[in-house]
């Protein structure tokens, strides 16, 4: 008899029936092996897995296409498997457990055949971390397993983790045939256990990023009583050196990765990244709350990324050290052998192959890098990364942000009254969609804590449980709402954006030091304009008025969709929740009544 990791690894070998089984040990030499199979022996869609790009200009940089079905995470195929649908909740996608075992079974019969299986042991988190949790995915895909490296703590000390214990978190992935009719993404939250079969994009494919850090461990964290989110993690430095830690929930491709490593145009402010996506957030032991980040590289959305809007990510993705850095599905200049997207350079390249492999030119009337492109890089490649990344005991969160993309009706920064008010803040928020899933685009979707696609359980009880937090903690950190996206009448952005969002971190950082003070309108407490350090810009007249600027009927219509899209929950909404409703809407009438 082997250990329990040993025989669930037989066990699902049995099942695949993959031609040979290999053990990952995470080393760097492992790692050049891993790419050399994917430039000379691994194959999909008939060409390899990987191509060397420009080793000058793009040191240990590899380009990978995913198949042309397989480019986005696919939320109707993605499943919740509870033992019953009221746990899985109104906005999860469910399916008994035992019938969704039984037809996972019969896709991923054999579907190794002729291919290896990587046994890829990880730790999500440091290994000396309380917070860490140690797992193990098994997939036939190089480009998962070079990937994993990237993003996580992949090697022996996981093993030594699990030693002959069944407490790790599995996850059984296969790129199958591909076949979107044949695609699925399931989890069972009782048994810790992801099965993830016909797609090898990365939020389907590497399970350890959404799959295991938002879904699962929600669920584990509503039990255990922490929070799993999608947020990023930084350090904000004031010039007389003191620290303060912020944690921050967007939707994806609204912003976070540029916020997370963003350059401050503000002398003696500097931002420190910890993490640009995934926060387990853990009450300490002295009350406070407590953030690590449990990846270790960015899966960002390449489209947009430039010296422009982002050099710390450039500069990342150029450090070339023992990792390798993996563009995928970015088109590809021709002349020069370098990944290619829209916004890298002012100009188009004359001779470009799209995301796809084939020949471009501007008159195909598409994208030569497909929008959801992507890049997969070490966090430890980061100029900005903060010392504290590898604290086993995260770092003290002072302000939460909640942020999203919205032309109109949100202002650009506000407060919560306090905790309560926040998590409805969180609750209620929506964001105009983006090419990061598979759904139409700039549509407003109610998207709570950005975490509707990746909770794991009721989002009803998760309202509940941020709740329940804020009460365990004697000083709960301060909710923020951000919106950098606002437009006026003629489409223009109000806010300057990108580096410039400093300028509301500083003042976000000094309403936690108690160093400013704000005015209140209907939605929360806003910045007294002199309080914001514009120093330096050209701001047009009248728009600063505009960015906290109260619409009542666009209120009107905001407190409508709010209300539909909490009724779906019946009953098991916290009334918290309605309070904080019916507050707001006496709040906008009043409003409306001193402007008489």
């Amino acid at each position: 008899m082997g250990t329990p990791l040993e025989e669930w690894v037989e066990e699902q070998a049995r099942l695949t029936q993959p031609e040979r089984i290999y053990w990952c040990d995470g080393s760097e030499e492992e790692a050049h092996r891993l790419i050399e199979i994917g430039l000379k022996e691994e194959k999909l869609c008939g060409r390899p897995v990987f191509h060397e790009l420009n080793q000058k200009l793009w040191p240990n940089s590899y380009l990978h296409r995913s198949h042309p079905t397989d480019v986005a995470r696919t939320e109707h195929l993605t499943f919740v498997c509870h033992p019953d649908r009221e746990t899985a909740g109104p906005t999860n996608n469910w399916m008994d457990p035992k019938e969704a075992k039984e037809l996972l079974t019969n896709l991923t019969k054999g579907c190794m055949k002729g291919r290896t299986m990587y046994v890829l042991p990880y730790m999500m988190g440091h290994p000396n971390s309380p917070y860490a949790r140690a797992c193990v995915q098994l997939t036939d895909s190089v480009y998962v397993a070079v990937s994993m490296r990237i993003m996580t703590r992949m090697g022996k000390q996981a093993l030594e983790r699990i030693g002959n214990s069944e407490d790790f978190v599995r996850g059984l992935h296969s790129i199958g045939d591909l076949d979107p009719n044949r695609r699925f993404i399931m989890h069972f939250p009782d048994e810790n256990l992801v099965w993830s079969i016909g797609s090898g994009y990365g939020g389907n494919a590497l399970l350890g990023k959404k799959c295991f850090s938002l879904r699962i461990a929600s669920w584990l964290g509503y039990h255990q009583g922490w929070l799993a989110e999608h947020m990023i993690i930084i350090g904000i430095e004031a010039p007389e050196g003191d620290i303060t830690y912020i944690a921050a929930a967007f939707p994806s491709a609204c912003g976070k990765t540029n916020l997370a490593m963003l350059e401050s145009p503000l002398t003696g402010y500097k931002v420190w990244t910890l993490g640009d996506d995934i926060a387990w957030l853990n009450i300490g032991h002295d009350g406070r709350l407590y953030a690590i980040n449990p990846e270790t590289g960015f899966f960002g959305v390449a489209p947009g990324t430039s010296e422009k809007t982002n050099p710390n990510m450039m500069r990342t993705l150029k450090a070339g050290t023992f990792y390798p850095t993996l563009f995928t599905n970015t088109a590809l200049n021709v002349e020069t052998n370098e990944p290619w997207w829209d916004g890298l350079t002012e100009t188009v390249p004359s001779r470009l192959l799209d995301w796809q492999g084939r020949p471009w030119d501007l008159s195909f009337g598409e994208k030569a890098a497909h929008p959801n492109s992507r890049f997969t890089v070490s966090i430890y490649q980061c100029p900005t990364l903060s010392p504290e990344f590898d604290n086993p005991k995260g770092v003290p969160i002072s302000a939460i942000i909640f942020g999203a993309r919205r032309s109109a009706t949100v202002p650009l920064v506000y407060e919560s009254f306090n905790w309560q008010h926040g998590v409805f803040i969180g609750a209620s928020m929506a964001s105009e969609t983006t090419p990061a899933a598979v759904h139409q685009v700039g549509v407003l979707r109610r998207d709570p804590m950005a975490m509707l696609p990746f909770c794991g359980y009721n989002m009803a009880d998760y309202f509940r449980h941020w709740l329940e937090m804020g009460r365990r903690m004697p000083n709960p950190p301060k909710i923020f709402f951000v919106n950098w996206f606002r437009k006026d009448e003629s489409g223009e952005f109000l806010w300057l954006g990108f580096s410039e969002n400093m300028r509301v971190l500083k003042w976000i950082v000094e309403r936690v030091k108690g160093k400013v003070g704000s005015r209140e309108i209907p939605v929360g407490f806003v910045p007294h304009l002199e309080d914001l350090d514009l120093e330096g810009l050209k701001i047009p007249n009248g728009h600063l008025e505009k960015l906290f600027a109260v619409n009542y009927d666009e209120w009107q219509t905001e407190l409508e969709d709010i209300r539909k899209f909490f009724e779906q929950f019946g009953d098991r909404l916290p009334t918290e929740l309605w309070q904080e409703y019916h507050a707001l809407k006496k709040r906008l009438e009043r409003l409306v009544r001193c402007s008489m």
